[in-house]
């Protein structure tokens, strides 16, 4: 039964990530800045657990480009396979292992953000290489840090508050695992 509801979930934050960067995308100047694929996959991270995230992670970018051509599949949707891979993976392992104390929702948040744009680097680095195209410092710190200002401010506010009041809720444990239905709490 736990196993369902964490596979209903997947599928729900993969939709989620299919259809936020249409709605974002309508914002002029920002829409794309704001990461939308990201937040659902951190979140599937935190909630179901690090394969979760991790399936949620690769499987997104690339079918989103599969049905609608963006991101482009190469070298984008395929480095950022490896990117939201790390995100969903970093969030729910650190979330697991790190104290139950809200600042380690930060903690584990920072930390998958550094390690997922850290993994975007090194897959785009490849990709360029095999592409023939250059992938310079330059475009590492434009991509990963300076024109993701907006999306990386957005997850900072966003993603812990919903944490906290899943939590709050009862819906979601402290381990990131959903909590059991009232009927099943006795």
């Amino acid at each position: 039964m736990k196993q369902t509801r964490k596979l209903v979930l997947s599928a729900f934050f993969m939709a989620l990530g299919i259809v936020l960067p249409f709605l974002t995308g309508q914002i002029q100047q920002i829409g794309n800045m704001l990461l939308p694929m990201h937040i659902p996959v951190m979140l599937c991270g935190f909630i179901c657990g690090w394969q979760y995230g991790l399936a949620v992670g690769m499987v997104t970018p690339l079918l989103r480009s599969m049905m609608f051509g963006m991101p482009p599949m190469m070298p984008t949707a395929a480095a950022m396979a490896v990117e939201l891979a790390v995100y969903g993976v970093m969030t729910g392992v650190l979330y697991a292992k790190l104290p139950k104390k809200t600042l380690y929702i930060y903690v584990s948040l920072l930390g998958a953000m550094v390690a997922g744009r850290a993994a975007w680097g090194v897959a785009s680095i490849a990709l360029h290489g095999i592409a023939g195209s250059g992938f310079s410092m330059q475009i590492f710190l434009a991509g990963a840090f300076l024109n993701a200002i907006p999306g990386i401010i957005l997850q900072l506010l966003l993603i812990p508050v919903i944490i906290m009041a899943l939590k709050r809720a009862g819906v979601m444990n402290a381990y990131g695992m959903e909590a059991a239905p009232a009927a099943e709490r006795g």
